[in-house]
């Protein structure tokens, strides 16, 4: 299978829903289209978030491009009064799958608890790729995803971002380091192949780096995205690869 990788900088507004679906209609037949954090919302919406969210019915044109691929793309959804920062699956022209971020940042820059609801946790659905997870982005920083990851072993997880750049070291980006360390022991500790999307751009001051990449259920890097710039890259997962650390792993 192929895997689009869609390291952009959406705006701040509605207008990125004919973006995203332009982009992923021009993917070939049969890939995974994968697009970033909040990619048909933009990150700092604060009160506009109560007329810039999505209902999933209004999404009909993400729907329609997936009858010839899948498209993983995150959007302030609202749904039943409540509104999530969530993950979305389109396949087979409908949506397949929907994932609300369980764990909702609310320190130094980050107010999200201030204007989402959070979501139940981790659930594995059925694609191409096998047992499919999504999370999104503050998901993986905590040891309880690690550990529901773990005990559920899906053949893939994509996990889409919105992560800000800090920690400009001589070494390199903080951040970046910590997140590799993330995606290495999510894909190590649940045998899985890990798809993590970034984004890149600004927003009202605030840089988000990028680095997107690919992580084989071995903990090793088979792609991986420049930083700070906008990137669309094809992927092809070494799929025998992941069916050997699956066998290997009944007897770890």
């Amino acid at each position: 299978m192929k895997i689009v990788l869609v390291q952009n900088a959406p705006r701040l507004n509605r207008s990125n829903l004919e973006s995203v679906a332009a982009t992923a209609s021009a993917q070939e037949e049969g890939c995974t289209v994968v697009f970033p954090e909040l990619a048909l919302n933009g990150y700092l919406l604060q009160d506009r978030l109560f007329e810039d969210a999505w209902e999933t019915g209004e999404l009909s044109v993400l729907a329609e491009a997936s009858l010839r691929r899948d498209i993983v793309v995150g959007a302030a959804v609202r749904e039943n009064g409540r509104i999530y920062n969530s993950a979305l699956y389109f396949s087979g022209g409908k949506l397949l799958h929907l994932h609300h971020k369980t764990h909702l940042p609310n320190y130094g820059m980050f107010e999200e608890a201030r204007y989402f609801f959070k979501g139940d946790g981790v659930e594995l659905f059925e694609t191409a790729a096998g047992s499919t997870a999504m999370l999104v982005c503050e998901d993986l920083w905590r040891a309880e995803t690690l550990a529901e990851v773990a005990r559920k072993q899906p053949d893939m997880v994509y996990v889409i971002a919105n992560s800000p750049a800090r920690g400009f070291e001589e070494a390199g980006l903080e951040i970046e380091a910590q997140w590799d360390a993330l995606l290495k022991s999510l894909a190590l500790l649940g045998s899985t192949y890990v798809v993590f999307v970034n984004r890149v751009g600004f927003e009202d001051g605030l840089g988000f780096w990028g680095g997107s990449r690919v992580i084989t259920p071995a903990g090793e890097t088979e792609t991986k995205l420049p930083l700070f710039t906008q990137t669309l890259e094809t992927v092809t997962p070494d799929r025998q690869l992941h069916r050997v650390r699956k066998w290997l792993a009944k007897f770890d």
